[in-house]
């Protein structure tokens, strides 16, 4: 199993009452232990309001902080999860990937879904198209991508995007592109649109549910004729740990006060909830590692793991790092 990791950027009210001059070097700082040590990965959300709610504290943006940690980190990969297709043009996103992938060396990942937070859309002025609409740009704008990557040039002329002989150079380090992350588990459209292009997927940690959606995506692999083994299943998993119950208990009540000192209470122990729920990596390190386990014999081949309190206290990343990653590794 390998392991990437979030890095707080604002969005999960992870960097409540943190002056903004500091922001990026905290999360420099936290890419460089990423870097030096064991993780494979580091990621960032691609979202410009906060959440459980909308808030005025910061969101810094996904490729703006891609292009910053290509620049100051020199292993891990780099990765969104994810780019909301219909936030860029694709063949303008392809540009910028390929651009981010050579600062990087060849360590860009694509993370790409249909997006879904509904206030940020309208927000912006993107207006909030039908879910079949965001999921056929998606497959319209993966197709771009791929092409642009590949040839250099793009030219489609779709439903939704039309690009006539779009020219990306330079193409990206890696050959073919950055990797294709398709986030999502819609069972009918998502998918398949990952079972054509997908190099890795990333749905539900709920075992029962990564079964299900893991067999849907075997059929539909089957059916448009690529190999289902060749794509890396992946989930992520929120995490606070700590040695014991109440250690655990005690850093949730943290995290809960920062975060309801900006936002309704109401929404916070929602958004907690799923922190602490019985599908996350919450819990002393036997715990965690029983849960990975799990979803690992079911074919979870990479774990992306947020931890809210890593801006304030890096302990619970660092005891990670000692005890669950050697387990599973």
């Amino acid at each position: 199993m390998r392991f990437g990791l979030f890095i707080p950027q604002g969005w999960r009210l992870d960097l409540v009452d943190i002056p903004t001059a500091q922001h990026w070097p905290l999360m420099s700082e936290l890419a460089a232990h990423a870097d030096a040590s064991c993780w494979d990965s580091v990621w960032v959300y691609d979202h410009f309001h906060t959440v459980p709610v909308p808030t005025d504290e910061a969101t810094h943006e996904a490729w703006s902080l891609m292009a910053a940690l290509a620049a100051t980190t020199s292993r891990v990969k780099l990765g969104q999860m994810c780019t909301a297709m219909s936030y860029r043009n694709p063949a303008y996103l392809a540009k910028v990937a390929a651009t981010v992938d050579v600062i990087s060396g060849g360590r860009t990942q694509m993370g790409i879904g249909g997006g879904w937070y509904e206030h940020e859309w309208r927000a912006y002025g993107y207006g909030f198209p039908s879910a079949g609409e965001r999921l056929g740009r998606l497959d319209e704008g993966v197709q771009i991508m791929r092409d642009a990557w590949r040839d250099g040039r793009a030219t489609l002329d779709g439903k939704y995007y039309q690009v006539n002989d779009a020219i990306v150079a330079p193409k990206p380090l890696q050959d073919g592109g950055p990797p294709l992350w398709i986030a999502g588990g819609g069972e009918k459209v998502t998918l398949k649109i990952a079972a054509k292009y997908a190099r890795y997927t990333n749905f539900s940690s709920a075992p029962e549910e990564f079964a299900r959606k893991s067999q849907i995506m075997a059929d539909h692999c089957r059916d448009v004729g690529t190999d289902y083994g060749a794509i890396v299943r992946s989930a992520n998993f929120n995490a606070v740990i700590g040695q014991s119950e109440a250690e655990v208990k005690d850093r949730l009540a943290r995290i809960r006060a920062r975060q309801v000192s900006k936002a309704d209470a109401t929404a916070v122990d929602a958004m907690l909830a799923n922190v602490a729920s019985p599908d996350s990596a919450t819990g002393t390190p036997e715990q965690v590692i029983e849960r990975l386990t799990r979803l690992r014999d079911l074919g979870c081949e990479y774990a992306i793991l947020y931890f809210p309190e890593a801006a304030y206290d890096r302990s619970g990343i660092e005891l990670f790092e000692r005890e669950v990653i050697p387990a599973l590794g």
